[in-house]
């Protein structure tokens, strides 16, 4: 179950949507540090979103207790393949724009 914010000093974990801003292409991940992750496929270290560095913005998060959950959720994510669900999911909520 997403959580809508971390208590201090306990590790969190993050399922994400980040977008590229000049060809809309999405990618779906997880990660421990939500900011740096992004910072990490702006600045090209990420061989999935290399190709458009520095054009990605997340619009989309949830925070979970553990890794594994973040992990079966970006999984679940993915299954969508751009579908109905996925275009539900981004306009329900927990969207940053």
């Amino acid at each position: 179950m997403p959580r809508q914010g971390g208590e201090k000093g306990v590790q969190m974990f993050w399922t994400y949507i980040i977008q590229n801003i000049l060809s809309n292409r999405r990618y779906i991940g997880c990660t421990s540090d939500l900011e740096k992750r992004l910072a990490e496929h702006n600045r090209g270290k990420t061989t999935s979103t290399r190709y458009a560095k520095g054009n990605w913005k997340l619009i989309y998060s949830e925070q979970y207790e553990t890794y594994s959950e973040a992990l079966a959720r970006e999984k679940m994510i993915k299954s969508y393949k751009g579908g109905e669900a996925l275009k539900k999911l981004l306009n329900a909520g927990l969207v940053h724009r």
